[in-house]
């Protein structure tokens, strides 16, 4: 397979073959593939009606071909493309069924808990009822109480607004010492100064006094799955990041079902944070060893 550079130039035939894919996960939407392509080198190649998905920092390794997996003579590709010693990561759980069934050589599959997709109830996200919700709705209320808000939504006006805010927080938040928080701040950059050339992303932002103090950035995984890319809050507003996202489903058209709020990836402060707004079920996700 010859890889190469993701660019938006290849952008609308990524997002035909996303579209045939049997399950789609955060991780390989086009606006998550190419805003993460630099921090971790991401590369593809398109062979057999497939985008095959290479990973080459901090290591080398594979993710999920993107396509019509079904489709796929798959121990035939095995042996063609993968030897033993290759590692393939954030594999779905439907792929890795069809793999299971289909390949003779022996593999070493563990689950890869960190990756996991966290899927909401749309209904429950807005609507926030019970005393599952009774910690964010009553943030949500006090914010409501406390502010003369403007929910609005995102547009490319709001850019440089958004990205003074991000960084504010990033100062905030110490960036410069976390390295994961660093290369976020160089990817939300980036799909902001790039927002007129990315196909589907839309978000929302609220103000007060008509100073930016939250944003959400998302895009739709499929016809009935919201997914939620980055949602920033000023930490001097309390019940900010209740507000932007309440707000934010609250302005949606119908026809949403799921929200898909991405991985932890085994941060124990995000995992909790996710968990907080009781996921209704995972997207699972596998790696493997040959």
């Amino acid at each position: 397979m010859q890889f190469e550079s993701i660019t938006i130039s290849r952008q609308a035939e990524y997002l035909e073959r996303f579209r045939e894919c049997p399950q789609k996960t955060s991780d390989y939407s086009f606006i998550n593939l190419w805003g993460w392509a630099e921090e971790y080198g991401l590369q593809w190649a398109w062979e057999d009606g497939l985008v095959w998905i290479c990973q080459t920092k901090p290591v080398n390794r594979f993710w999920a071909p993107v396509g019509p997996w079904f489709e796929i003579p798959w121990n035939k590709r095995f042996a063609e493309y993968w030897g033993s010693g290759d590692a393939l990561h954030r594999i779905p759980e439907k792929l890795i069924q069809v793999w299971e069934k289909e390949i003779n050589q022996p593999v070493v599959v563990d689950e890869d808990r960190d990756q996991w997709d966290y899927l909401y109830d749309f209904h429950e996200l807005l609507e926030l009822k019970g005393n599952r919700f009774h910690k964010k709705k009553n943030l949500l209320n006090q914010f409501r109480k406390k502010y003369d808000y403007r929910f609005i939504p995102f547009t490319r006006d709001l850019i440089d607004r958004a990205l003074a805010m991000q960084e504010s927080w990033c100062t905030w938040r110490d960036c410069e010492s976390s390295d994961s928080l660093s290369a976020e701040n160089r990817v939300i950059e980036r799909i902001l100064r790039n927002w007129d050339e990315l196909t589907g992303i839309y978000g929302g932002a609220i103000l007060v006094n008509d100073s930016l103090i939250a944003y959400t950035l998302a895009e739709k995984l499929s016809a009935d799955t919201l997914v939620i890319h980055f949602e920033k809050g000023s930490s001097e507003y309390r019940g900010v990041y209740q507000a932007i996202h309440q707000m934010f489903l609250e302005s949606l058209s119908p026809g949403i079902q799921w929200v898909n709020r991405e991985q932890d990836l085994g941060d124990e402060g995000l995992r909790k944070a996710k968990m907080s707004y009781n996921p209704v079920d995972f997207l699972k996700k596998y790696k493997m060893n040959l």
